[in-house]
């Protein structure tokens, strides 16, 4: 199944970061989030990826024209007939990416749209954002998806605190502290979305039209909208303080992301 994701947005509130570069390649651990999100689809089987660009999508580019230059060691020999030698082999060589210009100010909705040329006809598609990491099933989403039938299954999950959670005793002393708890009670569209082909319809063709307003509206009014509930690990990459907490969990070998080897 195919695997849509969106890189196009400026990400205004990760300023610090992406006031040079686009928001899906600022580094988590010294890789692109946007190659996280990938590996983790890639471990649930879904290897085949149309990128949607906007933004700095020339530095997008770049990064997989140069994949090997990029992840492996290399030998130039410098002669009259020079030549490179790859010495490392990496999990990525069967993935096909397609890197699609949708244009560097359109909204979501556009983006998805433009790129139904590269869709395999009446295949579902796989969609998501290129600044979120999550523990969700990837393949349990496809199967709810499929039973429900509707047009469109989003990801529902907890949104995670912005500030660490205490809780604390009649004499203030602190027992437990959670630094950016999940919150218990409400859901937010965590992406990770499953899409039947008839979703593209929803699409008007509006350059400036997020896929988080009308399409949703309308998909909520013909009953064409379900949702997986995930009740996990999800967490956004909206801001600085979240870049580095994404960062330090890499780090210390404590990401919940990372299911493969």
């Amino acid at each position: 199944m195919k695997v849509v994701i969106l890189c196009g947005g400026k990400g205004t509130r990760l300023r610090e970061e992406t006031e040079y570069r686009p928001k899906p390649m600022v580094p988590i651990g010294g890789r692109p989030i946007l190659w996280h999100i990938m590996k983790y689809y890639a471990h649930f089987g879904h290897k085949d990826f149309i990128l949607c660009l906007g933004y700095r999508g020339d530095m997008i580019k770049e990064f997989f024209r140069n994949y090997l230059w990029n992840t492996c060691d290399v030998t130039l020999s410098l002669g009259r007939q020079p030549k490179a030698t790859f010495h490392d082999h990496h999990d990525e060589e069967d993935w096909r990416v397609t890197l699609a210009e949708t244009g560097p100010e359109s909204m979501t909705a556009f983006r998805v749209r433009q790129i139904g040329r590269h869709l395999a006809p009446n295949e579902p598609f796989l969609l998501t954002y290129g600044d979120g990491l999550s523990t969700i099933d990837v393949n349990a989403s496809i199967a709810e998806h499929a039973k429900a039938g509707r047009a469109l299954t989003i990801s529902a999950v907890h949104p995670a605190g912005r500030f660490g959670s205490m809780s604390i005793d009649d004499e203030g002393r602190i027992h437990t502290f959670q630094e950016k708890p999940q919150m218990e009670t409400a859901y937010v569209n965590g992406g990770y979305m499953v899409c039947e082909p008839r979703f593209l319809d929803y699409l008007p063709d509006d350059p400036g039209m997020m896929l988080e307003r009308q399409p949703m509206d309308a998909l909520l009014r013909d009953g064409q909208l379900h949702s997986f509930r995930h009740e996990g690990w999800w967490q956004p990459m909206d801001t600085y303080q979240e870049m580095q907490y994404l960062d330090r969990l890499w780090a210390e070998n404590k990401a919940p992301w990372k299911v493969w080897n």
